[in-house]
């Protein structure tokens, strides 16, 4: 497969997986919605059917549509990212290229979808909330930590169970994601995803948003570096737990 396949099935795919998750947090998030103030099991399903979608879309790449699963796959010692897609410097920064674009992309549609209601929302929180994540309680090392937790488990049980996410299922990786908000998700909104956060960051610092206030640029290197970490920490761990436990047994 030619590494420009796969970096379209990355950004149709991960714009698919944000369209969609940053669309039930505008739902819910901005003024005036039909689905104002639907509660975060709202936002925890919504993302969860993003994630859905969007393997779907990228099934072709192998659907990771999140560097933190692409790293996973790499510190795991696979030997392909996908079928006929060896894993090397450039087909890593493909991915990574693919799942930013796409998060960019998928976030921009989301914002022209709500126009109007970002334009009546009085609360820049409410605003960028749509776009990324957000501590409830602001603590860089308690914050840095959930969000490694978070994207051990993802990354883990994903290797554990299926190999790559369009191996395990697209319902099944859903249904994680589900599970890893209302289990994990309280603290920082659970990122567990360096390009779904940083690049829809990216697109509320340039779009035109009327009274957006600040991209909180001082918090967004920890759903970049914790999701990283976590999933270096899952793909690493995914490795020799079996290895540990069948010398156990």
């Amino acid at each position: 497969m030619s590494l420009g396949i796969v970096f379209l099935s990355e950004v149709f795919g991960t714009a698919m997986l944000t369209l969609l998750g940053c669309g039930v947090v505008a739902n819910v998030a901005l003024k005036g919605t039909k689905g104002n103030s639907g509660g975060f099991l709202m936002v925890t399903w919504g993302w969860g059917i993003a994630v859905f979608a969007g393997v779907f879309v990228a099934a072709k790449s192998g659907a990771h549509l999140n560097p933190a699963v692409t790293l996973g796959l790499l510190v795991n010692g696979k030997a392909e990212y996908a079928p006929d897609v060896p894993i090397d410097v450039a087909s890593t920064l493909t991915y990574f290229g693919g799942e930013l674009l796409g998060a960019f992309l998928g976030a921009v549609v989301c914002w022209a979808a709500y126009k109007q209601h970002f334009d009546v929302e009085p609360l820049e929180a409410s605003k960028l909330a749509v776009f990324s994540t957000g501590p409830a309680i602001r603590s860089t090392p308690w914050n840095l930590a959930t969000e490694v937790i978070g994207t051990f488990v993802l990354v883990f049980v994903i290797l554990t169970f299926g190999g790559t996410p369009s191996g395990l299922g697209p319902l099944a990786v859903a249904l994680l994601v589900v599970g890893i908000g209302v289990s994990l998700g309280g603290p920082t909104g659970y990122a567990i995803n360096p390009a779904r956060d940083l690049g829809p960051r990216i697109a509320h610092a340039l779009l035109p948003i009327r009274g957006k206030g600040s991209s909180d640029w001082g918090y967004s290197w920890i759903p970049v570096v914790g999701p990283l970490v976590g999933g270096a920490l899952g793909g690493i761990v995914a490795k020799y737990a079996p290895i540990i436990i069948s010398a156990a047994a």
